[in-house]
């Protein structure tokens, strides 16, 4: 059973997402950066490959962590240490940056360039720990028929922050250099944790399970096979997760192919509006009776969105694919979020989002090891001899990066099969009543005029009796 949302619950959970929303920005706009930076820098697909898989295996290997710390410290708490960790990574990349010449930092085969970016790297993995904490906000503060407005709200406003990242990302690089993009980062980064400070979120008593360990992979998995179908849902966004490695690793050497990078980052910004019309439509009319259909039908159209947005050379066909593809992710992750929300007990909800993380992020750093380097000696150098255009014409017609797009339209058809696929089995329908005989939340107590922001508590955990 979900805790009673408290009085002014809903206010609170907006501080808690525009804080969360400035932390994402400021993390985002620095890996952005670093991206953009190194393949400016090398032109290697093979490192932005190995830089978004070694993002990806950092998420899945503290995932599970991270979430036990959500189950076992206040969410403020967790919130402070995760904003805290990300200053200190960024402050030691500043370091490296500026005392290291910029010939010695950009040699992939020495341990500089990968010391700098495994560090700042890290820096934005840890926001990954306020996040699963938001996403327990919502359950804490929300009444649960109103979790998927609200989830689609959290999809909104990191759709806005999304934008401004890669706008800002984009023009940072290209006109002040990685060396004042970084200093940026590093000042405003601290800018949330004075208003965590100063922010109180309301939570009760803390359970400690005395069984429960610091990695309690053990009681997440049985927290999700306590809800019939539920490993199923995580299964089939892991497999959907290794159709999106190939986008994780080309979508922006195919960006900066087509424009400059400060003119890319303007041009994602302009298509990562969608995300904001997506998280909007979810806010406003949430996701239907049946969370899992949807996901599953918006899992389809992006497979095949993914097949068609680059088959031709033209700008504005990539630009209004990456539109459309922001526009239905929001709804995509606020479904299989609000279904954790519902079916599975609040106290224990950090070590199933933790654990669905894991298996989730796992899946992307496969496929982008894998196309990386199949993409850069294999299918692109294919694809520029007269065979490979000759073969695939008909499909991909003429210009750049038309290996990439091929490998596109695989990856797309791959995603189509694979929601087509989940329809048929009995875990789709077994999770789909589960979801409906689960039982809402008591409901919330008349809103009261007080601000939500007070003094922080003094004590960060508190024992009950379980």
């Amino acid at each position: 059973m979900a805790p009673t949302p408290p009085p002014g619950g809903m206010r609170t959970f907006l501080h808690v997402l525009v804080n969360t929303a400035v932390a994402n920005l400021t993390t985002n706009f620095l890996w952005f950066a670093v991206v953009f930076w190194v393949y400016l820098e090398t032109r290697s697909i093979l490192a932005t490959g190995v830089l978004g898989a070694v993002y990806m295996i950092l998420i899945a290997v503290c995932s599970m962590w991270f979430g036990s710390l959500v189950d076992r410290m206040r969410k403020q708490r967790v919130m402070l240490v995760s904003a805290t960790a990300s200053l200190v990574a960024f402050v030691t990349g500043c370091v490296i940056f500026f005392g290291v010449p910029q010939s010695e930092l950009l040699r992939l085969d020495r341990p500089w360039f990968w010391l700098f970016t495994l560090i700042v790297l890290a820096g934005c993995v840890v926001e990954l720990l306020r996040n699963l904490a938001l996403a327990t906000t919502v359950t804490l503060l929300v009444p649960t028929e109103r979790h998927a407005n609200a989830n689609g709200l959290v999809g909104t406003v990191q759709g806005l922050a999304f934008i401004a990242t890669s706008v800002f990302s984009g023009l940072s690089v290209g006109l002040l250099g990685m060396g004042g993009t970084i200093i940026i980062a590093t000042v405003f980064v601290g800018a949330p944790i004075l208003h965590l400070l100063a922010l109180r979120i309301p939570e009760p008593a803390i359970v400690h399970d005395p069984n429960r360990s610091a990695v309690d992979f053990r009681g997440g998995m049985t927290a999700m096979l306590a809800v019939p179908g539920l490993i199923a849902l995580v299964f089939f966004s892991t497999l959907n997760n290794l159709s999106g490695g190939v986008f994780m690793a080309l979508l922006d050497p195919y960006g900066l192919e087509l424009f400059p990078v400060e003119v890319w980052g303007v041009v994602f910004g302009i298509a990562s509006t969608g995300f904001i019309v997506g998280g909007a439509v979810v806010a406003k009319w949430g996701l239907g009776r049946n969370p899992i259909r949807t996901m599953l039908v918006l899992a389809g159209l992006l497979g095949v969105l993914g097949m068609v947005f680059t088959v031709r050379d033209w700008p504005w066909l990539f630009i209004a694919g990456i539109w459309l593809f922001m526009a239905m992710m929001p709804a995509v992750e606020a479904a299989e979020q609000t279904v954790i929300q519902k079916v599975v007990p609040f106290e224990k909800q950090g070590r199933v989002f933790g654990l669905a993380m894991t298996f989730e992020a796992a899946a992307a750093p496969i496929t982008s090891l894998l196309i990386a380097p199949i993409a850069e000696f294999w299918v692109v150098p294919y694809m520029e001899q007269p065979a490979g255009a000759a073969q695939w014409g008909w499909l991909l017609g003429e210009g750049e990066s038309r290996g990439i797009a091929l490998i596109f339209v695989w990856a797309g058809a791959a995603m189509v099969l694979v929601a087509a696929g989940a329809f048929g089995t009995r875990a789709y329908r077994v999770l789909s009543r589960s979801y409906a005989d689960a039982p809402a939340s008591p409901a919330p107590a008349s809103p009261a005029p007080a601000s939500p922001v007070s003094p922080a508590p003094a004590s960060d955990e508190t024992s009950a009796t379980p």
